[in-house]
């Protein structure tokens, strides 16, 4: 029998600054702390995949990067794309793509913590 994967099962980006990370995500994205994250992380409790913030991994340097993360693509779902959309902008935070129909419902892309992509959608 041949050995397969699932899926993704643990989701997390490499940071500068983590708690500024965090942050970021507790406060524009909403995202909860989970209730145990090693001390060079924090984990949130999203469902059905972990997501976390981490720190640098030995060798990694992001400020060799002209984007992190460039060539991956990183979706969050939400209740409400165009609530979601409303509240980042009044927020200040950096909207990359206008919210467009999708096969997953209406979705966008902003600017997350330190230059990450991220793309939103449903509701």
């Amino acid at each position: 029998m041949t050995a397969t994967i699932d899926g993704p099962d643990f989701v997390a980006l490499q940071v500068r600054d983590l708690n500024a990370a965090a942050d970021f995500c507790e406060q524009h994205l909403g995202l909860r702390r989970a209730a145990v994250s090693p001390p060079h992380a924090v984990v949130f409790d999203t469902k059905p995949t972990p997501f976390a913030v981490r720190a640098l991994l030995p060798g990694v340097d992001l400020a060799d990067t002209a984007r992190p993360g460039l060539g991956a693509v990183l979706w969050f779902r939400t209740s409400d794309a165009h609530q979601l959309h409303d509240q980042l902008t009044a927020a200040g935070v950096k909207i990359l793509t206008p919210i467009t129909d999708s096969p997953f419902g209406p979705m966008f892309s902003f600017e997350g913590p330190e230059g990450y992509i991220l793309t939103a959608h449903g509701g």
